[in-house]
């Protein structure tokens, strides 16, 4: 659909073009052909910038190939995943599920948010970036002294956080950013995560089997299912008339809290 005149439509980051991926099983027979599994399956899609996407689905359902795929750590065997038109993706950064796994144990916060940029040979002045992170994720910068073990599961995913801004991406992946984490400080890192995608202007994917996170996080959302795309549309008009059985099952899957404050999964 054309934008209405004097509109400038909004700008296409990431174009997914039937894009599919392939693993091969290990072998059962010592001289059997090995066995493949699709993990993703002809997608196509485009992210627009500042737009929030959800990615939801069953375990199993292509949502971490597709997001491996669009960082670039794996190339897709059809199709084409390109970002503003090239193949490269040096702007686009993640933040992973568990905090304490993706964090160099051996290395102060202060090195370890500010190793990209270094890696990236990012010219500039590290220290004062060290610093606004540190403040913009909610840390005192006396904390970049520490290591990863002295600090809580929340605070260790704001120091995540703080080492995926600090190559100024346009892009900010997070894959199941809040599920290791415990309830009480869930809310304070999605909260988090929306100051900082207004403040830094970014365009945000979030991955997540957690359907009342992504219900209050995203603009759009993508519903996969055995590495296909069965749904997709503005969330809201998903969470209020899914079209697709499977969405229709995943929504009807979701805790919600009857009378006695007790969390029941609904049964329709």
């Amino acid at each position: 659909m054309l934008a209405p005149i004097g509109v400038m439509p909004p700008e296409v980051l990431f174009q997914v073009e039937h894009v599919s991926r392939q693993y091969a099983l290990p072998r059962t027979q010592l001289f059997g052909a090995r066995k493949l599994v699709t993990a993703v399956d002809d997608v196509s899609f485009e992210l627009h910038r500042e737009e929030t996407l959800g990615v939801v689905g069953e375990s199993g359902s292509g949502k971490t190939t597709l997001m491996k795929l669009l960082l670039g750590l794996e190339k897709p065997d059809a199709g084409s995943v390109r970002y503003l038109g090239e193949s490269l993706r040096h702007e686009v950064q993640v933040v992973f599920q568990d905090p304490a796994s993706a964090l160099d144990p051996r290395m102060r916060v202060a090195d370890i948010i500010v190793e990209p940029l270094r890696v990236l040979r990012i010219a500039g002045d590290h220290q004062a970036r060290l610093a606004e992170l540190m403040d913009a994720v909610g840390l005192p910068l006396g904390y970049a002294r520490r290591y990863p073990h002295e600090f809580s599961g929340g605070q260790r995913q704001r120091i995540a956080i703080a080492r995926a801004l600090a190559p100024r991406p346009c892009v900010l992946i997070g894959d199941e950013p809040v599920s290791a984490l415990d309830v009480s400080v869930r809310a304070q890192i999605l909260n988090l995560l929306e100051d900082l995608r207004v403040g830094f202007q970014l365009t945000l994917i979030l991955v997540s089997h957690d359907l009342s996170v992504v219900r209050h996080m995203t603009d759009r959302v993508l519903v996969m299912q055995q590495g296909r795309i069965v749904e997709e549309g503005a969330t809201r008009q998903v969470f209020r008339s899914p079209r697709h059985p499977y969405t229709r099952l995943l929504l009807d899957s979701i805790p919600r809290l009857r009378p006695s404050g007790v969390a029941q999964i609904e049964q329709k």
